[in-house]
């Protein structure tokens, strides 16, 4: 039987492996209790801020090895710095991709891999249409900089939606 999954968004069942998986705010925001979420925290589903912290949703892609050009999409959310917030404000229905990448910090706990909350990662501006890319630095030697970087078989990318419940 060939492998497939049910779609959290649209409750449909679709053929082959998930290939991405999203969070709908950093961690620490959701885990506000529902009734003061929205007094405490402003957020959209590309943005949020709490407090005087400032996080941006962004992709972080990890290459699928045995499928050309596709790739498994974490739906992540980085923490920045208040201007690096302001810019993403000011060139969010822009083409950002020639700003230089600007340092982030991983906002959400993705239990495939041992990188936890506040783990340094890149975060760069893209097209008017598309959330940015995150991208581990050039220094990280975890699980998760490893497989960005080389990617993931079909038996880890199946590992992972069992993981996930696909």
């Amino acid at each position: 039987m060939a492998p497939s999954f049910t779609c959290a968004f649209c409750g449909e069942s679709h053929d082959g492996l998930a290939k991405d998986w999203g969070w709908q705010l950093p961690d620490e925001v959701w885990a506000i209790p529902a009734e003061t979420r929205a007094i405490e925290a402003r957020f959209t589903s590309d943005l949020c801020q709490y407090g005087n912290r400032h996080f941006i949703r962004g992709v972080l892609p990890i290459p699928l090895t045995e499928e050309r050009n596709e790739f498994f999409g974490w739906g992540v959310w980085a923490e920045v710095e208040a201007e690096t917030f302001e810019r993403y404000l000011a060139l969010y229905d822009k083409d950002g991709a020639a700003e230089p990448p600007r340092p982030a910090r991983l906002a959400n706990v993705i239990k495939a891999y041992d990188a936890p909350l506040g783990h340094p990662l890149l975060l760069y501006f893209s097209g008017a249409t598309s959330r940015p890319w995150l991208r581990v630095t050039e220094q990280d030697r975890s699980q998760l900089a490893e497989e960005q970087r080389q990617g993931m078989n079909g038996h880890r990318h199946h590992e992972i939606s069992q993981t996930l419940g696909f």
